[in-house]
């Protein structure tokens, strides 16, 4: 009996035991930070790896997360330097750098960002009037990821980016801005138009413009190819004017070439000058100049004609 008991408590020591030793034990993952405290107060921060802390003394306050976090805020009422009032809602990108300082900085982090970010957003957009507020979005980010980081460097917190999510104006000012935009794509339709319009004047203009250019080229093409074909035409006619004179010519040196060579006396010669004669007075000209060798052959021919009518009358 004593043995058993003795066993039973045995046992239950060495799970003790075990528990202990194992929750002496840490494994800190990646992107994770664990604040151990020694006795109450802040001993250090584990980081990546195995760690071992003793028993009943150090323990851990809290655990860190170290990766880029999102806090979506709800939209917060702001009034502008026209004292327009709207609601903007933000997004906070940020990013815990320190582990002390976070544990041990302030109580609720992410509600010391938010209300933060309320006000520095209501003293940014309170310097700036309405049209500034919808146009400078870059502008506002630029200045609130400044401040707050600025302000939550001693909360071990980086504030990467800031971003104004949403714009809200009153129903009136959205209203007024719906028409003033319907106005302006408008005017924007109408500009659109009329350059349309101008364009396509211009174009047919254009068109116009070209059409009278070809066609007064083709005119002048045309009367360039007819004052061509007419010149042409004379040069043609000249020719042939001219081949059949000089062909004439040449027939009539043949032709007394070949009285030459056949030996004619001075009569066949005299013939052929009245034949020639002849020829030319048969012709439409109104002044004829008969060379002194025909005159004299017809005054021989006319003299052979009595000595003939003579010897007819004897007998």
């Amino acid at each position: 009996m004593y043995f058993m008991f003795a066993f039973i408590v045995f046992i239950f020591l060495a799970i003790f035991l075990m528990m202990i030793l194992s929750s002496c034990i840490r494994i800190v993952p990646q992107a994770k930070a664990l604040v151990v405290e020694r006795m109450g107060a802040y001993l250090d921060t584990w980081n990546v790896g195995v760690h071992f802390a003793v028993p009943f003394i150090d323990r851990v306050a809290r655990k860190v997360n170290l990766k880029e976090q999102v806090a979506d805020f709800a939209p917060q009422p702001v009034i502008t330097k026209d004292n327009v009032t709207m609601r903007i809602d933000t997004v906070v990108f940020f990013q815990i750098t320190d582990p002390k300082l976070f544990a041990y900085g302030v109580e609720n982090p992410i509600m010391a960002i938010e209300n933060l970010t309320a006000t520095t957003l209501r003293n940014i957009i309170g310097e700036l009037e309405l049209d500034q507020t919808l146009t400078s979005r870059e502008t506002i980010n630029a200045k609130m990821r400044a401040s707050l980081d600025e302000a939550t460097d001693p909360w071990g917190i980086k504030v990467n980016r800031v971003e104004l999510k949403n714009i809200i104006p009153p129903a009136a000012i959205q209203d007024a801005m719906e028409k003033q935009m319907k106005a302006e794509r408008e005017r924007r339709e109408a500009i659109l138009r009329a350059e349309g319009e101008k364009k396509s004047t211009i174009l047919v203009a254009e068109g116009k413009k070209e059409s009278a250019i070809l066609d007064a080229e083709a005119e002048k093409q045309a009367a360039i190819l007819h004052a061509e074909a007419e010149k042409e035409k004379r040069i043609r006619e000249a020719e042939g004017e001219a081949e059949a004179i000089l062909k004439v010519q040449k027939a009539n040196a043949d032709g007394i070439r070949f009285i030459k060579e056949a030996g004619a006396d001075e009569a066949v010669l005299c013939l052929k000058s009245l034949e020639a004669f002849a020829a030319a007075a048969d012709g439409k000209a109104t002044k004829i100049i008969i060379p002194s060798e025909i005159q004299s052959f017809a005054g021989l021919a006319a003299s052979l004609k009595e000595i003939s009518a003579s010897k007819s009358n004897a007998r």
